[in-house]
């Protein structure tokens, strides 16, 4: 091989290996994201169960009579 062409061998092995390690980090981000998601959709359906249970208790404000003055 000419030394050329070992160097643009080399070259393009180099760039696979930073695309390889940068496409690990951008996996690794993607999952935490999707842990993160999940656990926001947890929270956001914990928080609908409390509200539809403080609106059982209470009733729901659509429903309260209009105060006395009126």
């Amino acid at each position: 091989m000419t030394q050329e062409l070992e160097m643009r061998i080399t070259e393009l092995e180099t760039r696979q290996a930073f695309q390889d390690d940068t496409l690990q980090a951008l996996n690794d981000v993607v999952v935490e994201q999707g842990r993160v998601i999940e656990r926001l959709q947890m929270q956001v359906a914990e928080l609908i169960k409390r509200y539809e249970e403080v609106v059982g208790q209470y009733g729901d404000a659509g429903e309260e009579a209009p105060p006395p003055h009126y």
